[in-house]
């Protein structure tokens, strides 16, 4: 039988510990990057850009050609590379903001692409001549499938839509102040353009109906920019 001294020690209670020793201690993570390091860091360099062995023409068409490169790339690696090197492209995205400037009209198309193997609805656009000015391609390129011109230009942005392995870079330019006018398509184009209001573009983004790499950058990267939101 236990004595009641040694009772009382087996049930005393323990010393109450600190509800801050309890709380675990965040895990190290680490900081966010500045955006302005961020663009830093994205600066193109000298010091930066890959040493070219030897490059080979292995397909040459109409649009665009196929080279065959050995490199060694800024980290120092030996590889080979295939390459689809092309002029370059312009984008518009035509506005129309005479009757509702915080829901202005788009200019969309739609046209085949057989290599998508479906319709799909685009911005207009098209690739460049050999040293061409990219302003002036744009509206040459809006023109012709539209017949619109525009009284205002400006640069929204530059991309390239799969680096990997293709050198295209694509230019988007915003055009206001538009004129109506005669279209005038290549001969293998068959383009069909309507006037679709910002919103309603955004709500075909959102439903997956417009599946254009490029009109998804310049649509979602306007209305951004201008604060535009999606309609009821």
């Amino acid at each position: 039988m236990l004595s009641k001294k040694k009772a009382a020690k087996a049930v005393a209670p323990k010393k109450a510990v600190k509800k801050s020793a309890l709380k675990a201690k965040p895990a190290a993570t680490k900081k966010p990057a500045k955006a302005k390091k961020l663009l830093k860091a994205a600066e193109p360099a000298a010091a930066q850009a890959a040493r070219l062995l030897s490059s080979e023409t292995v397909f040459e068409g109409p649009l665009f050609r196929v080279q065959h490169d050995k490199l060694i790339e800024p980290g120092g690696k030996h590889s080979e590379r295939d390459v689809i090197r092309h002029n370059g492209s312009v984008v518009i995205l035509a506005v129309d903001r005479t009757k509702n400037k915080k829901n202005p009209w788009i200019v969309v198309e739609r046209q085949y692409r057989h290599a998508a193997n479906q319709f799909l609805w685009e911005l207009p656009a098209g690739k460049l001549d050999p040293d061409e000015d990219p302003l002036e391609g744009a509206k040459r390129e809006l023109a012709e499938e539209t017949g619109y011109s525009a009284k205002k230009w400006r640069p929204l942005v530059e991309y390239y839509a799969s680096p990997g392995f293709l050198g295209e870079s694509m230019k988007v330019f915003v055009a206001e102040g538009l004129v109506a006018g005669d279209a005038h398509p290549e001969d293998d184009e068959d383009i069909d353009f309507r006037l679709v209001k910002l919103s309603d573009v955004l709500k075909m983004i959102e439903k997956g109906a417009i599946k254009d790499g490029k009109t998804l950058t310049s649509v979602l990267l306007y209305a951004r920019i201008n604060g535009s939101k999606r309609g009821k």
